[in-house]
């Protein structure tokens, strides 16, 4: 019985301790309860958080707006002219307050058109010039601007700027006509500057100057001279040309850029095709070398430009030669009666007084020859630009010339990447000597500094190219500089033309009998290098068609050209065969006609005679 009682205890002890239904169910509620305490501990954390950010982002904006006020205030100290400038950028600040809410920039104040130049205290001009400081400190600038230039080390103003500066300043428009190195750039970039610092233009308000140049290089230096004249102001800069990324353009442009120089093709690009791009605010057009623009056939891009952009503004116009397209080009951009500068007039010569200019006659086996032998003595002690009439020109010469060791041999031309050309371009501007050899990319408004010689290798296309050209060297008002021109005996006619367009030159004598023994050394290695060899064949067939295609053919007639004489200056023991139709190229010269050999085309045989060709396309020797 005792053994049925303890079976009966022990079998009711293991029911109770058995979970029940009701104690699943609690459980579980509790673990449910639980959880929702840890969530609703954490959105409550969470939402402190964000709240304390809130609060952190209230806070920083709160910051900023008194660091704006403050700095806003400290210009406002500066100077009584400032004052009033900021009395006008607080209208126009008011005016974007209130069109904040629709998202779009403001209407900037209008240029005057009653701009009156008689109400300035202009600086001496022409012969009276001496009699008056002429320094920038004279003008009523902003101090920023006055810093700028000092930094620059600018002082004393040149002809175009003492006679550009008050009107510009003063709103008029400008058709102004400078040899190159007269200093127009900054006759150009200081009003634009001053104009939009008056309005206190920000990066939202968009472009307020855009600076149209004609090559990549030249809207380089324009933008690095805009950047160091800005260097104290808050107006941003920026640039846009061919050969650049596109996207990374349009993104700065969508960001806002205040001051922009660019390249005709890229300009309109961006104008047509890039939706924030925003230039409705422009106040100030410039187009720089204005008749180099119209020769290398952007006149169309350029007038659509200046039918998309809007039509109050200021404009200038600066070119070097007047023509009747720039004629025309002025009454389509520049405003009713604009003020005409020309500080050439009255000077006896194109070209700037500190250069020393002159010219060697010699036969075309010899022109490289003492082209090199110019160059070794020059090499590591003076600064020369050599000019050639092509690409592949330019490209074999800089090979051939660093193949034997000529030291500090650069080369820019055309068919060079935009990075490589840039680079280039720099890496001669701060060298203090060497050697740059290129096309006519580089003969036009670029400012390279302390430029010893210039050497004219190729003749250029007439009088006005080759003032450009030596217009390299001795740049500013105390440059000083020398040039030499290469002339076949058969181009000394070149000279009548030089000085119509009022260049005095010299002959110079240089022997050669002292170096004529390099050219079996050339000859060998030519035949010895086949890249170098390829080379000179692209430079000789370059350099015929250029010559072929002369605007001069009266001067530079490619008929009387002694061929084999100029395969020798190429490094040939006799002319390659090259793939040359000179027809060709003659039937695209603007002066037409030409040809010989019985009316046969106007090919040319191996010797200096002409010969007609047997329908292949290449050359063929007598006999």
């Amino acid at each position: 019985m005792d053994a049925q009682l303890s079976k009966k205890r022990k079998l009711k002890e293991s029911k109770a301790d058995k979970p029940t239904a009701d104690g699943h169910a609690d459980r579980k509620a509790l673990k449910k309860a639980k959880l929702a305490a840890a969530a609703a501990e954490e959105a409550a954390g969470e939402a402190d958080i964000a709240k304390e950010a809130k609060k952190v982002k209230k806070a920083k904006r709160k910051a900023d707006k008194e660091v704006e006020e403050a700095a806003e205030a400290k210009v406002e100290e500066e100077s009584e002219e400032e004052v009033e400038e900021a009395e006008k950028a607080d209208n126009v600040a008011e005016e974007e307050d209130d069109d904040d809410d629709n998202g779009s920039p403001p209407p900037l104040p209008a240029i005057s058109e009653d701009a009156n130049t008689d109400t300035l205290t202009l600086p001496p001009v022409g012969d009276d010039a001496e009699s008056g400081s002429g320094r920038f400190a004279d003008l009523t600038l902003s101090d920023r601007t006055k810093q700028g230039l000092a930094d620059m080390g600018f002082e004393t103003m040149t002809a175009i700027q003492r006679r550009a500066l008050p009107p510009l300043l003063a709103g008029k428009d400008v058709l102004g006509a400078a040899k190159t190195g007269s200093g127009k750039t900054l006759a150009f970039l200081i009003p634009a500057v001053e104009m939009l610092f008056a309005l206190k233009f920000k990066p939202r308000n968009g472009v307020g100057v855009v600076v149209v140049t004609p090559t990549r290089e030249l809207a380089l230096q324009i933008w690095g001279v805009a950047q160091e004249l800005m260097a104290h102001h808050t107006q941003t800069t920026g640039i846009v040309m061919g050969g650049a990324n596109r996207r990374a353009e349009a993104e700065k442009l969508g960001r806002g850029v205040n001051l922009l120089v660019a390249t005709p093709g890229r300009l309109l690009d961006h104008l047509q095709n890039t939706p924030n791009f925003l230039y409705k605010h422009l106040r100030s057009l410039i187009i720089d070398e204005a008749d180099r623009i119209l020769e290398v056939g952007f006149e169309d891009e350029l007038r659509q430009i200046i039918k998309i952009l809007p039509k109050e503004r200021q404009t200038m116009l600066f070119s070097a030669t007047q023509t009747q397209k720039i004629d025309d080009l002025a009454k389509v951009s520049l405003r009713a009666n604009p003020l005409y500068l020309n500080v050439d007039e009255a000077q006896q010569f194109s070209t700037v007084d500190g250069l020393e200019q002159g010219y060697v006659v010699c036969g075309s086996q010899d022109r490289f020859l003492l082209l090199w032998s110019f160059l070794k003595r020059m090499a590591g002690k003076k600064k020369v630009i050599v000019f050639f009439s092509s690409c592949n020109s330019v490209k074999y010469h800089a090979d051939l010339l660093r193949y034997i060791d000529l030291g500090g041999v650069l080369d820019l031309h055309g068919k060079q990447k935009q990075a490589k050309r840039t680079s280039t371009f720099f890496e001669f501007c701060n060298a203090e000597q060497g050697i740059l050899l290129c096309t006519d990319v580089a003969a036009r408004g670029l400012d390279i500094p302390a430029v010893d010689w210039i050497v004219q290798f190729d003749p250029p296309d007439d009088g006005r190219a080759y003032v450009h050209r030596v217009g390299r060297t001795a740049r500013g008002t105390e440059g000083r500089g020398k040039s030499l021109l290469f002339l076949l005996p058969s181009e000394v006619g070149f000279l009548a033309y030089l000085r119509e367009a009022r260049v005095p030159v010299v002959e110079y004598e240089f022997p050669t009998s002292k170096v004529r023994n390099v050219q079996a050394q050339l000859e060998k290695l030519l035949a010895q290098n086949y890249y170098l060899h390829q080379s000179a064949k692209d430079g000789f067939r370059a350099y015929l068609h250029a010559y072929a295609s002369h605007s001069l053919r009266s001067v530079f007639d490619v008929h009387k050209l002694d061929l084999t004489a100029v395969a020798k200056s190429f490094g040939f023991s006799k002319p390659p065969r090259v793939d040359l139709t000179l027809a060709a190229s003659m039937a695209k010269n603007k002066a037409g006609g030409g040809g010989s050999g019985g009316g046969s085309g106007g090919r040319r045989a191996y010797g200096s005679q002409p010969r007609q060709h047997n329908g292949t396309g290449k050359f063929q020797r007598r006999g």
